[in-house]
């Protein structure tokens, strides 16, 4: 990595007692937001669910799945949309950081009654041979020929594209590629009925990317207020390299073989 200049503070430096006032009045503001927190997931849980009867058909290490069989054997599924569309090279890089913090999970959540596991509408050739290099462990399906990322509000048709706008997060959006990220949550009952309970996208999928939680507590944060395109920083985590360097003017680069569309 190439040698950082670091200035010196930009902050007030004060005596330690100074330093805990302002600090535990800050705790203050940090109790209350978790708080805030916890009040919102319980109303995400309260939210209502959608059955789903459709369909939706996936191929797997395991050959052609249905959604029911997804869940392997469990009552609650929790689904990636990753950025990896059918002619692309590549998955996405924001959603590859946002996997390397998946396999670690895997064990907590199949012990909590939760299968976790990324869709993406690419070849299943494609992603097990991506997934290789990349050496993750989690289960990941294709969805290619399906209707389900298009369904679940994260793929676009060429229709679509073609209008400039298109619907993403719950509002029109500019269309910039044919594939975006977001997580689905599903419910299986007792008698095999699958409903839809709640889906985020854009910075909604955040929570699950440590590194931001890490940066966080650095003292310069994420360090992203200037960029053009906020996660212009990421690379593949086996792209980073002895000449790394943040070109702060760069705007979204879509993955190799991505049809890119960028609005008018």
């Amino acid at each position: 990595m190439k040698n950082v200049k670091h200035p010196g503070p930009a902050h007030a430096v004060v005596s330690r007692e100074e330093w805990l006032r302002a600090r535990t009045a800050l705790l203050a503001r940090e109790k209350e937001h978790t708080r805030r927190r916890d009040e919102l997931s319980r109303e995400r849980r309260e939210l209502p669910w959608v059955r789903i009867d459709k369909p939706y058909r996936f191929e797997s290490s395991r050959g052609a799945e249905a959604l029911a069989d997804l869940f392997r054997g469990r009552s609650q599924l929790i689904v990636y949309h990753f950025m990896f569309g059918p002619d692309w090279e590549e998955g996405c890089p924001s959603c590859s950081l946002l996997a390397d913090h998946i396999d670690g999970a895997l064990v907590h959540l199949e012990h909590r009654d939760v299968t976790l596991l990324a869709v993406s509408r690419a070849p299943l050739a494609k992603i097990e041979a991506f997934q290789r290099r990349m050496g993750w462990r989690f289960p990941w399906v294709s969805s290619h020929g399906s209707d389900f990322n298009h369904d679940f509000g994260v793929s676009f048709t060429d229709e679509e594209l073609a209008r400039g706008k298109v619907l993403y997060n719950f509002r029109m959006e500019d269309a910039v590629v044919e594939d975006l990220p977001g997580i689905s949550s599903f419910f299986k009952d007792e008698d095999g009925r699958i409903y839809h309970t709640y889906s985020t996208y854009g910075r909604g999928g955040e929570p699950p990317i440590g590194v931001y939680a890490w940066l966080d507590y650095a003292p310069k944060g994420r360090d992203e207020d200037d960029l053009a395109f906020t996660m212009a920083w990421v690379r593949h985590h086996d792209r980073y390299g002895p000449d790394y360097a943040v070109d702060r003017e760069a705007g979204y680069q879509a993955p190799a073989g991505a049809g890119a569309r960028p609005a008018d």
